[in-house]
């Protein structure tokens, strides 16, 4: 346990002052020490003193990745790097890594080498098909493991076509495990153990709830997972929005309250939800004339006044920052700076207050000579396995 690194760490949280060493990489490890930054964990990142962390060439998403954390930079291909490297480990209450399984080995730093320098060591591994298994070693990235997951065993389209989400939620979900897994191990204080976070089979825990139930359907179309009223549709100005009227109780009053405007509403055929399944394609062309004739602003107020699940769909960043929902929430940071890219803040509202934005993200090595400078003397005895470099 530490003290907090920034001014600002929520006292209530259990987090605030557990030391976590981040040896990860672009997008999924520092996504899941990101969350715990933001809840008031000591995140300090080590990167290479040469390259530092590749996202860094993207400074909007490295910025939102990697505020409220410090940066060091060591060699851990160097003795004295992986000793230092050690050295902080003894301070630490957790270490997330991102390598291929072995690498960290390689370097005569796998959980043995650190759980003898910190018995209470949390060790959390993500990679993308963990530690064992017949793929542990293959090099993937997200699409891989979206591939893998059942993702497109899922239709979501009336077509059937599945395509592939431009959000990495094959990382992320591997991220949000990790960011929980270390959440309950660094409950205990008195034994560490290692975490074998496998992003794959993060994204197929999620995907796997709607692709099972799937497996003697010959046709998953007719799972009535897809839905002609539960879709999104384009107005008069070519605008879009969505309306999910699952429920018979929003068909009904959809239906009933426009069918003076739009007479071929007036039928009480697909009342029922079951009914409203099987004629999924015509209940999907007769919604698709009714907002075609009308533009997007008639139907915000029609749909408001109807209190129908409905919503715009922002295709822009500009309409997602502009969302009165988003800003009166104040979910986006406003920058100083007017060039700057804003972030969302932590996404859950806590009753006894959380400032997310206490720091931003740090310049590669901008914390080594501080945190440096208060090591005590380590013990006698050099790192053994000298190292092949670093392979994700």
């Amino acid at each position: 346990m530490t003290t907090p690194a920034h001014p600002g760490a929520p006292a209530w949280s259990s987090l605030t002052g557990r030391r976590i060493l981040d040896l990860s990489r672009l997008l999924p490890g520092p996504y899941a020490t990101s969350m715990l930054a933001d809840l008031g964990a000591d995140v300090i990142k080590v990167e290479s003193p040469y390259t530092g962390d590749p996202l860094r060439i993207a400074p909007d998403l490295f910025d939102a990745l990697n505020r409220n954390k410090r940066s060091v930079t060591l060699d851990l291909r160097d003795e004295d790097g992986r000793n230092t490297f050690l050295d902080l480990v003894r301070t630490a209450d957790a270490v997330v890594e991102s390598f291929r399984p072995g690498v960290l080995d390689g370097m005569g730093l796998g959980f043995a080498a650190l759980h003898e320098a910190n018995p209470r060591l949390v060790l959390c591994s993500l990679s993308g098909y963990g530690q064992s298994g017949p793929y542990a070693r293959k090099p993937g990235h997200e699409l891989n493991f979206l591939g893998l997951s059942g993702f497109f065993t899922v239709p979501g389209r009336l077509d059937g076509e599945i395509t592939r989400p431009g959000v990495r939620i094959g990382d992320m979900a591997g991220a949000m495990h990790a960011a929980l897994a270390l959440t309950a191990a660094l409950g205990n204080d008195t034994e560490g153990q290692h975490i074998d976070v496998s992003l794959s089979e993060s994204i197929t825990a999620w995907c796997s709830l709607f692709a099972l139930p799937l497996r003697d359907i010959p046709d998953p179309l007719e799972a009535g997972l897809v839905q002609g009223d539960n879709d999104t549709f384009s107005t008069a100005d070519g605008r879009r929005l969505s309306l999910a009227t699952f429920e018979d109780k929003f068909w009904h009053r959809f239906r009933t309250e426009l069918s003076d405007e739009f007479p071929e509403l007036d039928t009480d055929a697909y009342d029922r939800r079951a009914d409203r399944t099987t004629a999924r394609q015509t209940v999907s062309d007769l919604l698709g004339g009714v907002f075609r004739a009308r533009d997007h602003a008639w139907w915000q107020q029609r749909l408001d006044a109807l209190n129908a699940p409905w919503a715009p769909v922002l295709t822009t960043a500009g309409e997602l920052l502009a969302d009165p929902h988003t800003t009166a929430r104040q979910l986006f940071s406003t920058p100083a700076d007017p060039t700057a890219c804003p972030q969302a803040r932590f996404p859950v509202t806590f009753g006894a207050g959380l400032e997310t934005f206490r720091a931003p993200a740090p310049a590669l090595g901008e914390h080594t000579e501080e945190l440096l400078a208060r090591l005590t003397p380590r013990p006698a005895g050099p790192v053994e396995n000298p190292p092949a470099s670093p392979t994700r």
